[in-house]
């Protein structure tokens, strides 16, 4: 049983064991860490071994369908590093781990991302070993590749705001791929694993140095040349930096340290990626090859083929039109829903052309081929009932926004071609405004995923450096006052994201590593350890709820129009006072004071709807006198318009019939 299990591990990659002196159990040891498992853990991955093998067992006796084969079937392969041979049958032998880099770039993922990930997502699912991983590091370099110009120098405040919404991206589709599996039947797999995994985590400590010690004399300098990504950046474009050209060297080293650490031994890339993807092999097969401890290196060196990495891309699509798959007037469908809404989302794939849905459905969807069938069967009897169109967009939308979202998104495409509704207005990126619609949850629901609100805002810096934790938690949407914001801090209720540097009290936060820790109550002016490159602050309450505040200077935010929960001259009292002199002032009538006082106490419940904790605030009696004034200033308007229309002017207060006051006063409140 122990040489049975230490098989498996090595066979899932990368890892040293040791046999320890008890033989029911093994110790692991990785990079100077031991662990010592016990009979119960090596009996789970005996267990999950012979189910395995068993699998294997049932695809050669043509049982079961290849995972490679299905890949093939729906269209995901274009190139492939290794023969189609040999990766067919390390899948059908060994539960190999597979990932899919990306740079956090830009502040959200798009359509075009999907392609690499639903094959990814489709071997977890069988059973494999998948990760996504952040590039945040390789994004400060950025990738040359399909490109003549180099990308633009991002700053540290925005890699670290694109590198937290992607994790929640990433993080909101892995759970939606649960949701799906759960759905469709698969069972239960221990042996199963998923993760997000960010590069960060590796290159804030390895030394460059030992990095190209070990790999650099295995890559050569023609090759790299040779590859028309660069030729045509250096004789088309703006050349090649030195920085450019060390990326394949930096994402073949974060291929090795995931075949190091989780056994990955495939890489699957977008339709540019394939140079990457053979000089990634490159750099692995060199740093198995330069092990330094000799022990580590009887396991990380390839004994048979089956133990060589391999990899393969994704096609590039495009539409019907000759457009690349994804874009829309020249625009990326993005998946954050406050850059392209849930319903411009759907309605993307409900456009998609008949020649194309079909294939549309192999690649973006886990409905099964016979399924896609009849599907298409049913469509072609009325293909202006677009039956296959609203199925993809159905299933795309689940897998992003979740199943709530794309029924809520079918029903009002539906509607809206049957004249029953308004088209509803696509949330713009400049309408960050603080406390708004985008930031408030569900009062009846838990805050998920798929219902979480807005992560990125901005706020005024005098909030930010001079207020306390307990304000800003309130005007970013995490509180339903001040009073709850301190509460929270003192219950430690609430985190902050980030990692202290080593340092003083006032070095601040670490952009490289997103941990949280809970808030405490501290002083408005300790608040600036906790920022990110002197203007990020990163809050989160509850597992989903997430906000990531660029604090800006006041000038910057007063000419943005925003304002937030309470921001100073935006609160009930204020807004009282306008409309009751407003009202003397004859620039409002009685009833559109009324509306306005009824539209003000609206605002103000949903002010407090969504939180899932409320501490009842009741109202200051400064806000009660002044109700109480507007009400009598109200009454007395009413007197005197009585008064004119009975022709006898009266005085504030007199002239009234007080028996029928009441049934003439329709401002009781």
């Amino acid at each position: 049983m122990l040489l049975r299990t230490k098989a498996l591990i090595r066979s899932g990659g990368s890892i040293a064991k040791y046999a320890a002196a008890n033989p029911s159990c093994f110790i692991l040891q990785r990079r100077g860490l031991r662990r010592e498992f016990g009979p119960k853990y090596t009996a789970k991955i005996n267990e999950a071994e012979e189910k395995w093998q068993a699998r294997a067992e049932a695809i050669k006796k043509g049982k079961k369908q290849n995972t490679w084969d299905l890949f093939e079937e729906r269209g995901y392969v274009k190139d492939t590093a290794g023969t189609k041979e040999h990766i067919a049958e390390l899948m059908r032998t060994r539960r190999i781990g597979a990932y899919v880099g990306i740079d956090p770039t830009a502040p959200s993922l798009h359509v075009g991302h999907l392609l690499p990930l639903m094959p990814l997502f489709w071997m977890y699912l069988e059973g494999y070993k998948a990760f996504t991983l952040i590039g945040g590091s390789t994004a400060k370099i950025g990738d040359p590749t399909g490109r003549l110009k180099s990308r633009d120098h991002l700053s540290s405040s925005d890699a670290t705001m694109n590198m937290t919404k992607i994790h929640y991206q990433l993080k909101k589709l892995w759970e939606n791929v649960d949701t799906q599996m759960r759905a469709r039947g698969y069972e239960a797999d221990w042996a199963r694993k998923r993760g997000i995994v960010n590069n960060n985590h590796w290159w804030n400590k390895q030394p460059m140095l030992e990095v190209l010690r070990r790999v650099g004399h295995a890559l050569r300098i023609g090759p790299m040349l040779s590859r028309d990504t660069v030729k045509n950046k250096m004789t088309q474009g703006d050349g090649v930096s030195f920085a450019e050209f060390t990326y394949p060297i930096m994402q073949g080293w974060d291929w090795f340290e995931l075949f190091y650490q989780q056994g990955v031994q495939m890489q699957i890339g977008g339709s540019d990626q394939y140079g990457n993807i053979i000089s990634g092999l490159e750099v692995v097969k060199a740093a198995r090859e330069s092990e330094p401890d000799p022990q580590e290196r009887k396991y990380v060196t390839p004994k048979t083929a089956l133990d060589e990495c391999v990899g393969f891309t994704v096609p590039l699509l495009t539409d019907s039109s000759g457009a690349k798959f994804g874009k829309s007037a020249g625009n990326a469908i993005w998946l954050d829903p406050y850059q392209t809404s849930v319903f411009d989302f759907y309605g993307y794939f409900v456009r998609r052309s008949d020649q194309e849905v079909e294939n549309l459905l192999k690649l973006f969807t886990f409905m099964p081929i016979s399924e896609i069938t009849k599907t298409m069967e049913e469509h072609i009897k009325d293909p202006s009932k677009r039956v296959a169109q609203h199925t993809l967009a159905r299933e795309v939308v689940t897998l992003v926004h979740g199943k709530q979202e794309a029924s809520a998104a079918e029903d009002q495409h539906r509607m809206m071609y049957t004249g029953q509704m308004t088209i509803p207005q696509v949330p713009r990126a400049k309408d960050a405004a603080t406390g708004g619609d985008q930031y408030k949850t569900i009062s009846d629901q838990p805050v998920t995923l798929n219902n979480a609100p807005r992560i990125d805002m901005i706020l005024p810096e005098s909030l930010i450096m001079g207020k306390s934790i307990g304000r800003i938690l309130y005007a970013a949407g995490l509180a339903s006052s001040t009073t709850e914001g301190h509460k929270l801090a003192a219950a430690q209720g609430c985190y902050v994201g980030g990692a202290h540097r080593a340092g003083g009290e006032n070095v601040t936060m670490n952009p490289d590593i997103i941990s949280f820790m809970p808030v405490k109550l501290w002083f408005p002016g300790e608040t600036q350890r906790y920022l990110i490159n002197g203007n990020l602050l990163i809050l989160r309450k509850g597992k989903h709820n997430v906000r990531v505040i660029q604090m800006v200077s006041d000038v910057e935010y007063a000419a943005s129009g925003q304002s937030y929960p309470g921001q100073s001259f935006t609160g009930a009292v204020r807004k009282l006072n306008e409309i009751m002199k407003n009202l003397k002032e004859k620039k409002l009538t009685p009833e559109e004071a009324k509306n306005a006082v009824n539209e003000l106490q609206k605002s103000s419940q949903e002010k407090q709807q969504g939180q899932q904790i409320i501490f009842p605030e009741e109202k200051s009696r400064q806000k009660k006198d002044m109700e109480t004034k507007l009400k009598q200033e109200m009454i007395a308007s009413v007197k005197t318009i009585d008064g004119m229309m009975d022709g006898k002017p009266s005085a504030r207060g007199d002239g009234v019939n007080k028996q029928t006051q009441d049934d003439r006063d329709p401002y009781k409140w």
